[in-house]
């Protein structure tokens, strides 16, 4: 770094990722570029998979430097060697890993640099696991890393359990996203021809089998026997379309359900939603969550995760145990019959997020972090 030029950058970052296609770690990254970029900071992408994404193109495309490369099988060693020479030329301070095949890449490559490595980890597997040669890999890499953070205690709790990390070393950094709430809002009563009255329930969710949403249709099942009035909205698509609309036929629940597909737009549906739903089987800190709490919805979440630590279960919503669509159908219900509980519960939800979950508190969190690995304070 040339500290005699007082236009220069006090420091340099490189985050090193996977890709920039749309997800809550792009989402995360794109917000500390966006919200820490000073003339006092430069900031890099490196991506370790090809093609960039619809994200990383509009960030390329507004000028932020983002550099690709097509990771092949195996241990790849030319991509630690692309990765160390834009470490080199543009002179890196802090490489900051996202997630932990680029932890490995990023840190290896950052050796016999001066470049400083900041691990994050944004989530798990379902169901978790161990890998042997972990074991004796993560400690020496953990050696070489300045920092690890992660996106929940939980979230640091499984890089102690199946990653040989220890929990104490390991700083919680919340997910956060801007605080400005969308306007744009679709009339759902009237695209669906629903009456007034209808509770509309949703969710924000790639159809993946870890996001359970079999069990979704399983609690509205359930509610609708006890006499619920409300249409669940479905906003996404991927692999588990064929048996989500399977479920949907099976328990007879074609009128009570829509399945949107994709939107590149999804606020326009979060803001129509009465009740937001998340009934992972497993979460990190879900972005579709934080800006259902941001648009004041109360939400009923699985307790894995992330998700209780999020959610203050009875304050801001309400949480149930793992894959319990019972459970489900009886905390939907809980909030259609008691408009008290739901406007507390509403007002509540945005105040939590605003203390806790907004871009601007991620932002300052990661630049102290930054200054002071760099000593830049």
């Amino acid at each position: 770094m040339n500290n005699n030029n007082t236009s220069a950058p006090s420091m340099n970052v490189m985050h090193v990722t996977y890709d920039m296609r749309i997800g809550g770690t792009e989402m995360v990254i794109k917000s500390i570029v966006e919200g820490i970029s000073t003339n006092k900071v430069s900031q890099s992408i490196f991506c370790i998979e090809e093609p960039l994404g619809p994200w990383g193109q509009s960030m390329q495309t507004d000028g932020l430097p983002i550099f690709t490369a097509n990771r092949r099988p195996g241990f790849d060693m030319a991509l630690i060697k692309a990765i160390r020479q834009e470490i080199r030329l543009k002179d890196i301070d802090i490489v900051h890993c996202h997630q932990y095949t680029p932890w490995v890449y990023g840190t290896i490559a950052a050796l016999f640099t001066s470049a400083k490595v900041i691990f994050t980890e944004h989530g798990r597997f379902y169901p978790d696991y161990k890998s042997p040669k972990r074991r004796w890999i993560n400690p020496m890499l953990n050696a070489l890393t300045k920092q690890v953070t992660s996106i929940s205690t939980a979230t640091a709790q499984a890089l102690e359990d199946f990653e040989y990390l220890s929990k104490n070393k390991i700083q919680v950094l919340y997910n956060g996203i801007s605080d400005v709430i969308p306007t744009t809002k679709r009339d759902l009563h009237t695209d669906l021809s629903l009456s007034s009255d209808t509770t509309i329930l949703g969710c924000i969710a790639r159809f993946d089998p870890i996001k359970n949403h079999l069990m979704m249709l399983e609690g509205l099942h359930f509610a609708m026997q006890d006499g619920l009035k409300a249409h669940l909205v479905i906003v996404g698509d991927g692999e588990m379309r064929q048996p989500i609309e399977d479920k949907i036929d099976e328990l007879h629940l074609q009128s009570h359900v829509t399945l949107t597909g994709y939107q590149s737009e999804p606020f326009n549906y979060l803001n129509a939603m009465d009740i937001f739903l998340l009934t992972s089987f497993s979460e990190g800190t879900s972005m579709t969550l934080l800006e259902a709490m941001r648009a004041s919805k109360p939400c009923i979440v699985t307790n894995v995760g992330g998700n209780p630590e999020v959610i203050k279960d009875g304050e801001t919503g309400i949480v149930i145990p793992n894959d319990d669509a019972d459970a489900l159908a009886k905390a939907i219900s809980s909030l259609v019959k008691d408009k008290t509980k739901y406007d507390a519960m509403s007002a509540a939800a945005q105040k939590r997020f605003g203390a806790l979950f907004s871009a601007d508190i991620m932002c300052a969190q990661y630049l102290s972090l930054y200054t002071t690995i760099t000593g830049n304070e």
